[in-house]
């Protein structure tokens, strides 16, 4: 697969996978032009590199990469980003499409299959990960009962770092917010997804696969 000439920006809190991709891509003849370790990064960076595309992993440190993605299209609306995750779920590629990512792609693909996504989104196309395709196109055409669907991005997000073991002050600080509009957050969320404490709330998230147990 040639790659050459397609500008890419990596956004991954993990500097051994960071490199790992950087040998893909170069070894393609990609160039990678710049490196990002968490949200607030990869939006800083993309401003100032102006890549064909973003190679966002969806769990950060700070705002994370939903959050980061928001922020990005908000910036630059024709925004090419690739998600990845670790977890096998189709709860977060159905947001992250939703949001307008152009793809997504479970880490433990093929570097083959990495690089294709990356060809595919660099050309402005949508891909989704082959194993996630029937799960998501489900999610998006019947409705998922699930509760963890009812929330709102937001709430997803804080959600997340909540289940990760994140403090109320901790996720506050992540996303700029006052410790009081979180503990308003967490209350919505307690009563959306029927959860009484913080190891309910993780639960929830290794149910759905969301955080690895």
């Amino acid at each position: 697969m040639n790659l050459k000439g397609i500008r890419v920006l990596l956004a991954d809190d993990h500097a051994m996978v960071r490199l790992g991709f950087r040998l893909l891509l170069e070894g393609v003849g990609a160039s990678v032009v710049g490196e990002a370790d968490c949200g607030e990064s990869a939006v800083r960076l993309y401003a100032e590199t102006n890549p064909d595309l973003v190679v966002m992993d969806v769990s950060m440190p700070g705002i994370g990469g939903l959050a980061a993605l928001e922020r990005l299209l908000v910036w630059e609306a024709k925004a090419r980003v690739l998600m990845l995750s670790a977890h096998h779920d189709d709860i977060v590629p159905v947001r992250a499409l939703k949001i307008g990512a152009r793809g997504y792609l479970c880490k433990r693909a093929s570097p083959e299959e990495f690089l294709r996504a990356v060809g595919e989104v660099a050309r402005d196309r949508r891909y989704l990960d082959p194993e996630l395709a029937q799960a998501v196109a489900l999610a998006q055409l019947s409705g998922s009962a699930n509760p963890v669907d009812t929330l709102t991005e937001k709430e997803l997000a804080v959600f997340l770092k909540l289940a990760e073991g994140r403090s109320v002050n901790e996720v506050a600080s992540d996303f700029c917010l006052s410790p009081s509009t979180v503990g308003t957050h967490l209350y919505h969320i307690k009563q959306k997804l029927n959860v009484q404490n913080a190891a309910e709330l993780t639960l929830v998230a290794v149910r759905n696969g969301l955080i690895e147990s």
